[in-house]
């Protein structure tokens, strides 16, 4: 993705990777003691965000009937369902949908917890 594209083209002019290529080092040990693990931090915390997008995704398609079939079991399908009865049977419609807010509340909150331990910057505030 462009973030990764990004963090290695950036790391790739870092002091540590030149001097390890002034060492003598191997491109593959270079990539895989410097590069990757420099740059595995902040693809977790781009990850832990976008699975708040897909589970997003997955329920407004899945409530429009253009997701899961109906064999699969979805939130957005069981917040379509629940819709049809939401005057006599709320919990019908709440509890997908409380599911599918605090699901993705979690990684969101996940992904910025991963940025802040991570970030050099930020470990020292509180």
């Amino acid at each position: 993705t462009r973030v990764t594209r990004s963090m290695v083209l950036g790391l790739k002019e870092e002091e540590f990777v030149m001097a390890g290529i002034a060492l003598g080092l191997t491109n593959r040990r270079i990539l895989f003691r410097h590069i990757l693990i420099n740059s595995f931090a902040p693809i977790l915390v781009v990850a832990s965000l976008n699975m708040g997008t897909a589970i997003t995704t997955e329920a407004t398609l899945s409530f429009l009937g253009l997701g899961a079939q109906p064999p699969v079991i979805s939130w957005g399908r069981m917040l379509a369902l629940g819709r049809e009865a939401i005057r006599t049977a709320p919990h019908l419609t709440l509890y997908p949908g409380l599911a599918i807010v605090f699901t993705v509340l979690g990684f969101n909150l996940l992904g910025d917890g991963l940025r802040d331990i991570g970030d050099p910057q930020l470990r020292g505030q509180k």
